[in-house]
């Protein structure tokens, strides 16, 4: 089984300070066809105005993983990190038992552009934590690059038997694209313009498939990608 995730087709959420498109069902948004994939449960692209952001709240028995594409957001919780997060960082929180925290652009004259992902945890529970990493900017230049595993030596660690990999890819660079069978595999496009097997996916469409022949994801221009190696 292999399709496209449509940009168009993302739900969104609009107020006066955040542009936010959902991936899969979230809030508001809810489309039977797009209700998660394994546990991964939200893939959502956010666009914060200068000087605002999401206030305390409270999260359980979820890792939540901030990718910031331009500009910066901080963060504060109630395990007293505080800390500022840009481009070429990883955060993750695990809200195990219970955490509060809020997430603000610091910025007073630029926008924030960042994906917030939501992965369920193999147990839930346990102690809440926080992780914050820099990236070094070329990993991933031309190939997928582990960036967070429960399965693997990663950057961060996931309390999930769950994959994430980072390409940063140039015009004709191929992507290879597999996963054993009983997983599925999600390609989440940040930049740029790719095809596969004749068709195109451009920023903010993704790719979903389980059960297929390994593919190529072949770039038309400069890009970056996320993709999941997901349990079902």
């Amino acid at each position: 089984m292999r399709r496209i995730h449509d940009k168009m087709l993302r739900g969104q959420t609009r107020m006066g300070w955040l542009d936010s498109f959902h991936s899969f069902s979230f809030g508001s948004f809810s489309d039977p066809a797009r209700m998660g994939l394994g546990p991964l449960r939200v893939v959502n692209e956010d666009f914060i105005i200068p000087g605002a952001g999401f206030a305390p709240h409270d999260h359980a028995d979820m890792d939540i993983l901030t990718y910031v594409l331009s500009g910066r957001i901080a963060h504060e919780d109630s395990l007293g990190h505080r800390a500022e997060l840009g481009p070429d960082e990883l955060q993750m929180m695990t809200a195990g038992s219970g955490i509060t925290h809020a997430e603000m652009n610091p910025s007073e004259t630029e926008g924030t552009h960042l994906y917030q992902i939501w992965i369920m945890p193999d147990a839930g529970g346990g102690a809440p934590a926080y992780q914050q990493l820099a990236l070094d900017p070329d990993l991933g230049r031309g190939a997928l690059a582990v960036i967070a595993s429960g399965r693997q030596e990663a950057p961060v660690r996931l309390n999930s038997g769950t994959d994430l990999y980072r390409a940063r890819l140039v015009a004709g660079d191929a992507v290879p694209l597999a996963v054993a069978p009983g997983r599925h595999g999600f390609a989440q496009i940040l930049s740029g313009i790719a095809e596969v097997e004749g068709e195109r996916l451009s920023a903010g469409d993704a790719l979903e498939f389980r059960d297929t022949a390994p593919m190529e994801l072949v770039w038309q221009t400069a890009g970056e990608m996320l993709f999941f190696d997901l349990p079902r």
